[in-house]
């Protein structure tokens, strides 16, 4: 066990830990279940940004992606970009009109906005099942990506680390809540920015520069270097589709989606568009380009999820490697804490206060959550004890189903007034029917990723539904 490498990460995780009781501390207006699920909504435009990169960039993102990118090449780069459009759609496309309509309607959740707007029980029910199982995906994919991590570092066992990274959750997510998870985010992002630059350099003098490290990847396989992967699975129209994935449908992602209800004001958000963007960007280049770099680094490494940090122990003094991967710990730690408080809200907010018992008092409401989001930190423990090689795959597929269906009862239900809950209910099941379908059984319908026909056909589904029956039971244009 190299002390100079995980020293570093216990000082970050005590770092987490304080803020996260000082955040409990913090004394503001408003009611328990605003302050827990999205800290009074008084984030601004610099912590907007960072924790919906933060929250967005994964272990999917930063152990799982370069996994992939040392597998595929430079390819897999090309792809991951698709994601640099991600804040800058969520708060273009939903924006101001989101915020207000939300505050309007007292929402604390994204399903709470979907049980006003259409005003039908089975909206919130599957909404809030298709939350929680997808989000359970997502959720034992992150605790996979952490627990390898805080692994290759330590030389612990996997089971070992899986529990010191659920501890180490839990803690500051139980007692913080949501505003905790807002400032935590913020933190990690600013780790993220500055170890994935400061890694990348690194891996570039380990490889004797950018022009030796192409030259190594093309003596072994050119196409490690071409837009076309390793085994020119990547085509064009695959690529192409992926946008819709990681790009544009990340609008119904209810862990994003949430961030656009918690900005302060319009400055808020406009800075927060710029800034978000932009660390995307360096991010995502950054990480996958590790990966790719990795390669003629180290070859041969077998499970992929191994690459970022067997890569940053092998190019960084160790003490430098160990602050260095407190970026994807705080990416992982940052996603998960997100996932545990929308799983918790749309149990105890959306299923329990609406339709158990309206009438509980705040003090059984505020034992109720933070209970909750505990049971369920043991729940995705234990399922993440048995992981997969390459968890990006599972991470991915939680994020299409909850795309598939969410994306058009959250946009159309905010622009257009015709659509009612019978067009949310059929482009909710017509979505998650066919994306389970297609992902299992077509694997790439037409070249393209199992993605896209799901969201056309649940568009089709809500606008055939919604013209069929009556109209919208709630005004949201006149907003």
């Amino acid at each position: 066990m190299n002390e100079a490498v995980w020293v570093p990460m216990v000082l970050f995780l005590f770092l987490i830990f304080f803020i996260g009781i000082w955040a409990s501390r913090k004394k503001t207006e408003g009611a328990f279940l605003d302050q827990y699920f999205l800290g009074g909504r008084e984030l601004g435009g610099f912590v907007l940004a960072l924790t919906m990169t933060a929250t967005y960039g994964s272990a999917s993102s930063f152990i799982g992606g370069p996994g992939v990118a040392y597998n595929e090449g430079l390819g897999w780069v090309l792809l991951a970009m698709s994601q640099l459009v991600t804040g800058y759609f969520v708060l273009l496309i939903l924006g101001k009109k989101f915020a207000i309509v939300t505050r309007k309607y007292k929402a604390v959740t994204l399903i709470d906005f979907l049980r006003v707007r259409y005003n039908s029980k089975w909206v919130v029910l599957l909404s809030a099942l298709s939350i929680i199982i997808f989000l359970f995906s997502a959720m034992a994919a992150q605790w996979v990506g952490g627990a390898r991590l805080i692994e290759t570092m330590t030389g612990l066992s996997y089971t070992s680390a899986l529990f010191l990274f659920a501890v180490s959750v839990l803690v500051y997510v139980v007692i913080g809540g949501f505003r905790a998870v807002a400032l935590t985010d913020t933190v990690q992002g600013v780790i993220m920015f500055f170890g994935t630059m400061v890694l990348l350099v690194a891996v570039i003098h380990a490889g004797g520069g950018v022009s030796t490290i192409m030259d190594n990847l093309i003596s072994e396989n050119e196409n490690l270097v071409t837009p076309f992967g390793k085994d020119r699975q990547l085509t064009p129209a695959y690529v192409s589709s992926f946008w819709i994935l990681v790009g544009v449908g990340v609008i119904g992602l209810p862990q994003v989606t949430v961030r656009a209800m918690s900005y302060r004001n319009s400055r808020a958000m406009h800075r927060a568009l710029i800034v978000g963007t932009i660390v995307v960007g360096f991010i995502m280049l950054n990480m996958h380009l590790i990966g790719v770099f990795a390669r003629p680094i180290l070859p041969g490494i077998d499970v992929g999820d191994k690459v970022m940090p067997l890569i940053a122990i092998e190019v960084l003094p160790s003490w430098v490697a160990g602050l260095v991967l407190a970026a994807p710990m705080a990416a992982i730690m940052s996603t998960v804490d997100s996932l545990l408080l929308l799983v918790s809200s749309a149990i105890v907010k959306d299923i329990y206060l609406n339709y158990v018992k309206p009438t509980a008092r705040e003090q059984e409401v505020k034992i109720l959550s933070i209970g909750v989001t505990a049971i369920l930190g043991v729940l995705v423990f234990m399922m993440a004890l048995n992981p997969p090689d390459l968890l990006i795959w599972l991470n991915l597929f939680a994020f299409g189903g909850l795309e598939a269906a969410f994306i058009w009862p959250v946009v159309l239900g905010l622009y257009w007034k015709r659509g009612n809950a019978t067009g949310a209910i059929a482009s909710t099941l017509v979505g998650i029917t066919s994306y389970i379908l297609i992902d299992q059984f077509l694997n790439q319908p037409l070249g393209v990723h199992p993605i896209v026909l799901p969201v056309l056909f649940s568009l089709l589904a809500y606008i055939i539904g919604s013209l069929a029956t009556s109209k919208a039971t709630t005004e949201v244009d006149s907003i």
